[in-house]
């Protein structure tokens, strides 16, 4: 892993917010642009994605749909497991090994006369990531050490021709998926520390791409999308390319199948969907496609033989929480296995997927094909919303037993339920703007749900139906005593731009998003900034109608605004961000001090 001309892409956006109702109030936002029904747009409040072909909405859809998948680094490294010369090399994760031992390169390359995984079985790895409820599986097609699991003509270096095995791993396990129903998608570094690519290792990966690496990643990435069949995703990884290499990279990948989604660690805002860090989630609010890497142990992504292995229910339930609150965002949660040098899975890692599938049988239907949550936070755990259902995931059981979920009371619901177990029901009771469901009135419902320690138990998922839309009040600021606001930064839900020039640099903001208890009809409105050396501009919105801000050495900025209460009945929304359209990557033109709103009687 990482560190230690046609119209792009359909309206997924618009297929989002309606999923769950087409009045759907909770994920209101500006209008998108009216193009073709077969384009790709997303709200002009939102980065505009690259020109040229790309996924189509359809396809983001259900990228976004599939929730859950299996990473797997396997090679040379994996012959290694963590070791050299009889001691454990414990600095930085095994599948660098070569970089981290630091092991002489003809040393190392040797390891490719012992790579014969025998026990290397396709099929039974798609039904072990089935049986574990995953829907796709992404495979290291070239890691870091520059060595290919599939057959290239742009190198021997490969495990076709330089290993007793003589066989195209890429190509089997590709196979295997297309017969077991699974989605495949491939890995690939573009870095590599074997010639031609003869990048020496420097600390976070970040290597700059010689022309002559370019002109090779691309020949191959022509090689993995042309021989393999359909790829569903390509997992762009390390290296610090251009923005013109970065472009390429796409552009390569998108002109021979425009439906493959590519990972933001393409790098320079030019992927279908952002990556976090290696075992990392956002901590701010996430508006487009993203997914979560994550290894069975923080150490290591390929296989250590010397990783300590214990609490097997423990790990269970640790990515079954991950699981949850990865989807309740919006996210993909893709888990990595490393096979032994063998190819033989570690039986550990199995037992945990097994786990995990177990508690997916039972409630699945709360994470596939489901939105993220509408709320900030809940104190019991998680939610995520299907097309007539809100899931409530249980992680923490309230001290009174009853779950509170705010600003839902105007929704119809009917009788709550648990997953799995419809024939028990519960009365949705309604406070306020709130509803509360007394978990002691369902017969069976787990007493202590946080410390179970198997699937029918732990982090029990509550249904609630409802009809029509699902219509949330937003938690939103109250007015001061004379009816204004004084916001500041800090009180804005943030939303940042991810994977920009590599791996180490900063996200960037692109948005600030304010509700406010809105009570006038008109206000005055002034931004204050801090002024760069030129004219900068920025745009205001105010429930979805845009107010482009010119923004001189002044430091402030004054306008007249309207509520639109037909728009956001419950809140006004107020956003900062750059001016329309804006591509990935653009950040706030200022930094913004705060904002002003006087109502206007």
């Amino acid at each position: 892993m990482g560190k230690n001309v046609t119209v792009r892409r359909a309206a997924w956006w618009l297929l989002l917010s309606t999923a769950c109702g087409a009045s759907a109030l909770w994920a209101a936002s500006p209008p998108a642009q009216s193009l073709d029904a077969t384009a790709a747009v997303r709200p002009l409040d939102q980065p505009q994605l690259p020109a040229g072909p790309g996924p189509s909405a359809h396809t983001i859809t259900q990228w976004q749909d599939r929730k859950f998948g299996m990473f797997i680094h396997f090679g040379l490294y994996s012959v290694a497991g963590g070791m050299w010369n009889g001691k454990r090399v414990d600095n930085g994760y095994s599948e660098q090994i070569r970089a981290n031992g630091p092991i002489p390169p003809q040393q190392y390359d040797a390891l490719a006369k012992q790579f014969d995984p025998t026990h290397f079985d396709p099929d039974a790895i798609v039904a072990l990531a089935k049986a574990a409820g995953m829907k796709f599986i992404v495979i290291t097609a070239k890691h870091h050490d520059g060595f290919n699991l599939f057959h290239t003509a742009q190198t021997d270096y490969n495990v076709v021709d330089d290993t007793p095995y003589h066989q195209d791993i890429v190509k089997q396990l590709a196979d295997a998926c297309a017969r077991g129903g699974l989605q495949f998608g491939v890995y690939y570094s573009t870095i590599d520390w074997h010639p031609p690519g003869g990048n020496r290792y420097i600390e976070g990966n970040g290597n700059p791409i010689t022309p002559g690496q370019e002109a090779f990643n691309v020949a191959q990435l022509k090689e993995l999308l042309g021989h393999y069949g359909p790829i569903a995703e390509i997992w762009f990884d390390m290296g610090k390319p251009t923005p013109a290499q970065s472009a390429h990279f796409a552009r390569t990948v998108h002109d021979l199948q425009p439906q493959t989604m590519i990972s933001g660690r393409v790098w320079n805002y030019q992927g279908d969907f952002a990556v976090m860090g290696d075992n990392a989630e956002p901590d701010v609010a996430m508006e487009l496609p993203w997914q979560a890497p994550a290894s069975m142990f923080p150490e290591t992504w390929g296989y250590r033989s010397w990783q300590v292995r214990n609490d097997v229910q423990g790990k269970i339930r640790e990515n079954i929480t991950r699981l949850a609150r990865v989807v309740s965002q919006g996210g993909n949660y893709i888990l990595n296995i490393g096979p032994q040098g063998d190819g033989a899975v570690v039986p550990y890692e199995a037992q945990v997927l097994r786990g995990i599938g177990a508690w997916l049988k039972r409630n699945g239907e709360a994470i596939y094909g489901t939105r993220k949550q509408p709320f900030a936070s809940l104190d019991f755990g998680y939610a995520t919303v299907g097309a007539h259902a809100l899931y409530l995931f249980v992680a923490k059981m309230p001290a009174d037993h009853r779950l509170r979920v705010p600003g839902v009371g105007d929704t119809a619901f009917g009788r709550a339920y648990r997953l799995g177990a419809s024939g028990a029901q519960a009365a949705v009771q309604r406070e306020g703007s709130d509803i509360s469901i007394a978990l002691d009135q369902l017969p069976g419902w787990p007493a202590a749900a946080t410390d179970a320690a198997n699937a029918d138990t732990f982090m029990p998922v509550l249904v609630l139906p409802f009809e029509g839309a699902l219509q949330v009040r937003p938690a939103s600021m109250a007015a001061a005593a004379d009816g204004s606001f004084h916001l500041q930064p800090a009180q804005a839900e943030r939303y940042l731009n991810y994977n920009g020039e590599g791996y180490e640099a900063p996200s960037t903001l692109y948005k600030l998003s304010w509700q406010l208890a809105a009570h006038a009809a008109d206000y005055s409105l002034t931004v204050t900034y801090k002024p760069g050396p030129q004219t900068a501009s920025m745009d205001l919105w105010v429930d979805g109608r845009r107010y482009p801000l010119q923004l001189d050495g002044t430091a402030t900025q004054t306008v007249q605004i309207h509520r639109d209460r037909a728009a956001h009945p419950y809140a006004m929304q107020l956003e900062l961000t750059p001016h329309a359209p804006f591509v990935q990557g653009t950040a706030l033109p200022v930094t913004v001090d705060g904002v002003v709103l006087t109502p206007l009687h």
